[in-house]
C-alpha cells in the first residue's frame, strides 16, 4: 500500500478531487494548511495606506489517500494533471509525497491490509 500526500493550490482542490474519482481513487481526505515552499511568498496590500507587505506563508490544501501499489502512477498522474496551472504550470502548483504504508485496519470490521482499503 502507498500513501500519497499532495499539496496543491486551494482553488484547484475540486479539480483534483474529480480527477482522483475518475482515476478510481474513492477514498481520500483533504484539509487546509499554511506553509512556504520554493515560491517563498507573495506581496499583498495591507489595509492602511495601501502599503505592500510580503506574506511568507501561503494558504495551500493537502490531500491524502492510501492506495494499492498498482494504482500509484495513475493517481499521481491524475493529481499532476488536475493541479498544474494552465500551460507549463507555475511555481506554487504544489508537491506530491509518496511513502509506504505498513498496515491498514478497518475499524468497523477489523479487516487488515489491502482489504481494509
Amino acid at each position: 500500500m502507498i500513501s500519497i500526500e499532495a499539496i496543491v493550490r486551494p482553488e484547484r482542490i475540486n479539480q483534483v478531487m474529480a480527477a482522483l474519482e475518475q482515476a478510481g481513487c474513492k477514498g481520500f481526505y483533504y484539509f487546509n494548511i499554511t506553509g512556504q515552499g520554493r515560491q517563498g511568498g507573495v506581496e499583498v496590500f495591507s489595509g492602511r495606506g495601501g502599503q505592500t507587505v510580503t506574506r511568507s506563508s501561503l494558504p495551500k490544501t493537502m490531500i491524502r489517500t492510501v492506495v494499492r501499489e498498482n494504482m500509484k502512477e495513475k493517481v499521481i498522474a491524475a493529481i499532476v494533471e488536475a493541479a498544474r496551472s494552465p500551460g507549463e504550470g507555475a511555481i506554487g502548483d504544489g508537491k506530491i509525497f509518496i511513502s509506504r504504508v505498513e498496515e491498514a485496519v478497518r475499524v468497523r470490521t477489523g479487516e487488515r491490509g489491502e482489504s481494509a482499503l
